[in-house]
């Protein structure tokens, strides 16, 4: 029940419009007693009394009033509750993406893509049931079962008192299906974000699913959790099977002692037949509520679960500094250095003890074997990951005290695989400069070796790259992800791998464009082949996450130690620029 009163606490941000609904619920619900009241009128004043049978049209008018006026605040509260609910769900799924964003990345790295699409799409959407609901079936019946109650209560209370003997047999049966509900209604929400996750990747990985003939084994997986969400559904459906017809016919026993009771009464003279019918249609009015509470008690429970999924988001804790922290001055000289630097993913240590220093407009080379720990420097330096202990400082400012968006105005990455959003060019280079001119963006494509492609795609800039930059070649991509990086034009540059995945024709087009891309800037480079590294002012031998060798490449050549090693070995491919 906590989840949903959070949810509900959105409602307060519109004290207006919370206002309207509740003025239009109320008054719907006082005007259903109008029919009910004219009907006994008609049958015990007008019927009877010839004299009086020229008023009957006046009565089936007011009649007819009444509906017009119950529909008409209907329809009022329909569109208020529309608004309110629009409004509410923004708020949920603005505040949700807001949160996301400022979650560290060791968050993602133990959850699925799918199952949090899921939670921002589907369990969102499952909560804006019990606003939806919680505010028309639970606001609306419950005042229009306090207010036919009452009238049922003032006409004859015997008889009102046997048609609400049900009530109690409902609370049981409701209290009965709730006690396992949240369990129930999780199990489902669990099993089809499992499938969501499943088919995100299937997707996202067709070609290797293609490639490796892997169709039917991944049919197979579909179908496994596909039949996991039937199973989870009919245990729900099984539940909700016996729950609703059970309390439905609960609540049909108020007719039938109302029948008995009431033709007792319409016997001994305590009642009109007008009474009764008056009754009877009270009963229904009576009834109808009760049957939404009874579907609102369903719905809860549905929306309890995908509230549960979203608040564990909500609750988790955000990034260090995220938006807060002191911020870098507007010029820096970017002397990075890492003192004593340790950290470790989880229980695995991966880096220990480690020193680096940088100064200002010098390249340093990582390198060393698959998983030294020269990319966990990157992401450090970064703040992707905090360090757990030693200091990392840029200018001789500890980075930790940094707001990170202060800390990555400084700081342009290029990746060994280059990430483009589904967009155009022109969107994606702007992510690195939001005003950046069309001019700008040339220049940077020039100087990326990028400017002649472009000008070959159909719309040069507005062209579409696909998901993923799909339509371009690997190194296309890469040369519109370092054109990003120079119409950045940040002081600090980090390459992780950035020719690794191209051949070696595009390799000399990127490194001409790195090469420019390094000049003036702090560089920390990241590579496995010698045309990259050889002219680094500082290379840096990296082995289970500390440094066994430092130098130019001619003195680590000259020392014949783990550098000589890994160029004999090929390890960095000999070739020159």
């Amino acid at each position: 029940m906590k989840s949903n009163l959070r949810v509900f606490s959105y409602l307060k941000r519109y004290p207006g419009l919370a206002t309207a609904q509740f003025f239009c619920a109320t008054l719907m619900a006082v005007s259903v007693i109008f029919f009910p009241k004219i009907t006994q009128i008609v049958i015990d004043d007008i019927v009877p009394n010839p004299a009086r049978h020229d008023d009957l049209l006046f009565w089936i008018f007011l009649a007819t009033a009444s509906y017009f006026l119950k529909d008409g605040l209907n329809c009022a509260r329909i569109f208020v509750n529309n608004h309110f609910e629009q409004n509410v769900v923004f708020d949920i799924r603005s505040d949700l993406y807001q949160k996301i964003q400022r979650l560290p990345l060791n968050w993602f790295d133990s959850r699925r893509t799918g199952d949090i699409m899921t939670r921002v799409v589907e369990d969102v959407t499952s909560m804006e049931r019990v606003l939806i609901d919680g505010i028309e079936l639970g606001l609306v019946a419950f005042i229009q079962l306090i207010a036919v109650g009452l009238v049922m209560y003032l006409t004859d209370w015997q008889v009102a008192l046997w048609a609400t003997l049900p009530i109690p047999i409902l609370l049981i049966g409701a209290w009965i299906y709730s006690k396992d509900a949240r369990h129930r209604h999780k199990a489902e929400r669990n099993a089809s974000s499992s499938l969501n996750s499943l088919l995100h990747d299937n997707i996202a990985g067709i070609r290797q699913i293609k490639s490796y003939a892997a169709e039917d084994e991944e049919h197979t997986n579909f179908n496994r959790l596909s039949h996991e969400i039937r199973k989870a559904t009919l245990h729900l459906m099984k539940w909700w099977a016996i729950y609703n017809p059970s309390m439905s016919f609960a609540s049909m026993l108020g007719y039938v002692l109302v029948l008995g009771f009431g033709a007792s009464a319409l016997i001994e003279g305590r009642m009109s037949g007008g009474d009764l019918v008056f009754f009877f249609l009270l009963l229904g009015l009576f009834y109808e509520p009760v049957g939404k509470l009874r579907q609102l008690n369903q719905m809860i429970f549905s929306s309890r679960a995908a509230a549960d999924r979203v608040f564990e988001i909500m609750d988790s804790e955000n990034e260090p500094n995220a938006s807060d922290g002191e911020s870098l001055p507007p010029e820096i000289t970017a002397h990075v250095r890492f003192d004593n630097v340790s950290f470790a993913y989880g229980s695995q240590p991966t880096l220990n003890k480690l020193n680096l220093d940088a100064p200002p407009g010098h390249t340093i080379a990582l390198v060393g074997s698959t998983g030294a720990g020269k990319s966990t420097v990157l992401s450090l330096l970064n703040r992707f990951y905090e360090h757990d202990s030693g200091t990392i400082s840029i200018d001789g400012t500890d980075i930790s005290a940094l707001s990170k968006s202060s800390l990555r105005e400084k700081l342009a990455y290029v990746t060994q695989e280059a990430f483009l959003f589904n967009g155009s060019v022109r969107e994606n280079l702007t992510l690195a400069k939001r005003d950046a001119t069309d001019d700008e963006m040339w220049l940077a494509l020039e100087a990326a070796n990028g400017a002649s492609f472009v000008r070959n795609l159909p719309d040069k800039l507005d062209t579409n790259v696909g998901e993923r930059g799909v339509k371009l070649s690997g190194g296309e991509k890469q040369r519109l992800s370092i054109a990003r990086a120079l119409l950045k034009n940040a002081p600090i540059l980090l390459l992780d791998e950035a020719t690794a995945s191209v051949d070696s024709e595009t390799e000399s087009q990127i490194q001409a464009a790195l090469d420019r891309l390094m000049e003036n800037r702090t560089a920390f480079v990241i590579a496995h082949r010698l045309s990259t590294i050889q002219n680094a002012d500082r290379i840096y031998v990296m082995e289970k996450g500390g440094v066994i060798e430092e130098g130019t490449h001619n003195e680590l050549l000259a020392r014949e130690g783990k550098y000589a090693e890994l160029c004999r070995r090929s390890f960095l491919a000999e070739r020159e620029p």
